[in-house]
């Protein structure tokens, strides 16, 4: 053999040599080996939150019974007040057509009394001589009576209609605006000298003041249209407020309305729940609140983490992989309920079975790749 063919020969050795080193290390490169993860038992809870306001369970408007203009207020917002006491008083200002038949009113009654009187007198010196008869004489007697009390009706309305009360009428005087019920004021919207509408059957009036008990709240939210039929009137929930940092108020769901009403292409369903307060804690009226209702519990299930979930691209059925030997094989699973990380899993994998966790690799594998 000569020298040239020993050096091709030598030359094509070495190149499978490399060759075969080459494709060694790249097909060692390409295995890449996964971490796994067994299924566990768990405590499944679905909730959702609902968001809204804890407000008195019951909330009164005192509005007056006669329109005119704020006198004096005598107390302020944050006052405890029990029923009957004197929150205002209102000045009134009559009006001048009421006041002008008023006044005509009186002025006929006591013409009318004038003539009766002088009548009945009449009549019962005649009586007394024996001229009239006693039936005459009654007659006449009637008609002063009644003259003088239309008199006396016709006065009170003149006075009404001037000072908003009468002295006949006693505490029960318009002017005064009393509570009609027990608890905290929440608000006065008006002032001295603001003028007030009474309320009546056409009018809803000017409210003076608001007040509540605010020993009783509630908690008002809105919960999602896909959600609402998990309800369950009864159902404990927790309630957390905005304005107070880490305590949750205990709930009870009383309230869950009939219908709905759309909000930003949504529909929305209002719900209202008995809040127990803390005597540690005070509660204003208006607070923002989020209240965590639970829809779906399961104790103790087969489960695995949503991570772990995969789901096939024309069935968008899901699947995990399972180490089968040193391979990973396809599963699909049937999925229960899901607390947003982990899922209940009904079937499709055991509690002995090491399921793929598909983006993460082992560290050792990651070392030889690099």
């Amino acid at each position: 053999m000569s020298k040239r063919a020993k050096f091709i020969l030598i030359t094509i050795g070495v190149l499978f040599i490399a060759a075969l080193i080459y494709f060694g290390k790249k097909n060692k490169k390409s295995i890449i080996e996964y971490e796994t993860e067994k299924p566990f038992k768990a405590t499944i809870v679905k909730k959702t939150v609902a968001t809204g306001k804890v407000i008195p369970l019951e909330e009164v408007e005192i509005k007056p019974q006669i329109s005119g203009i704020i006198d004096e207020i005598f107390l302020e917002e944050g006052a405890i007040v029990k029923a009957g006491d004197l929150i205002a008083t209102v000045r009134v200002v009559p009006n001048i057509q009421s006041l002008n038949s008023a006044t005509g009113r009186v002025k006929n009654a006591q013409l009318t009394f004038d003539n009766a009187k002088i009548t009945y007198n009449r009549t019962k010196n005649l009586f007394e001589k024996g001229v009239v008869s006693r039936k005459d004489f009654e007659a006449a007697e009637l008609s002063y009576n009644n003259a003088k009390v239309n008199l006396e009706n016709a006065k009170s309305d003149l006075e009404i209609i001037k000072k908003g009360s009468t002295a006949g009428l006693g505490k029960t005087a318009n002017t005064n605006i009393r509570a009609t019920a027990s608890g905290m004021i929440l608000e006065i919207p008006v002032k001295k000298g603001y003028q007030v509408i009474q309320s009546n059957n056409f009018n809803a009036g000017t409210t003076i003041a608001s007040i509540a008990d605010m020993t009783k709240m509630i908690f008002e939210g809105k919960v999602d249209e896909s959600e609402v039929g998990k309800l369950v009137k009864g159902t404990a929930i927790k309630v957390s407020l905005g304005a107070i940092e880490d305590k949750k108020f205990p709930a009870k769901l009383n309230f869950i309305a009939p219908k709905g009403t759309e909000e930003g292409g949504a529909v929305q369903f209002k719900i209202k729940a008995d809040v127990r307060l803390d005597k540690n804690y005070f509660i204003r009226a208006g607070y923002s609140a989020n209240a965590d209702i639970i829809l779906e519990k399961k104790d103790s299930v087969l489960s695995i983490k949503e991570a772990l979930l995969r789901f096939d691209k024309k069935t968008e059925e899901p699947y995990v992989e399972v180490k089968v030997g040193d391979k990973f094989e396809k599963k699909e699973v049937k999925l229960g309920t899901s607390d947003g990380v982990n899922v209940e899993v009904l079937s499709g994998v055991t509690k002995d079975d090491e399921i793929k966790i598909w983006n993460k690799v082992k560290k050792d594998d990651k070392k030889k790749r690099n």
